[in-house]
């Protein structure tokens, strides 16, 4: 049984991350995305997806990077 990272949850099911050489547990991938998932800098969701990235700056998608003036980045047509 692990405590969750995020809200606390000791739960049999627990499960492992490791990312950038430090291991979290949680309860639920929910909790995993809330602490781990990069956000976006324009309209401040958690990155999910792939996203889209221009100069080392992660978005949720093409529109919000173009919207804060990255220009190399398009949507799949």
């Amino acid at each position: 049984m692990g405590k969750c990272a995020t809200c606390g949850n000791n739960y049999d099911k627990s499960f492992d991350v490791t990312m950038a050489g430090k291991t979290y547990t949680f309860d639920s991938f929910e909790c995993a995305i809330q602490s781990l998932a990069p956000v976006c800098p324009h309209c401040h969701c958690k990155i999910i997806g792939h996203g889209v990235e221009e100069k080392g700056v992660a978005y949720c998608c093409a529109h919000c990077a173009k919207e804060s003036g990255a220009r190399q980045v398009k949507d799949r047509a």
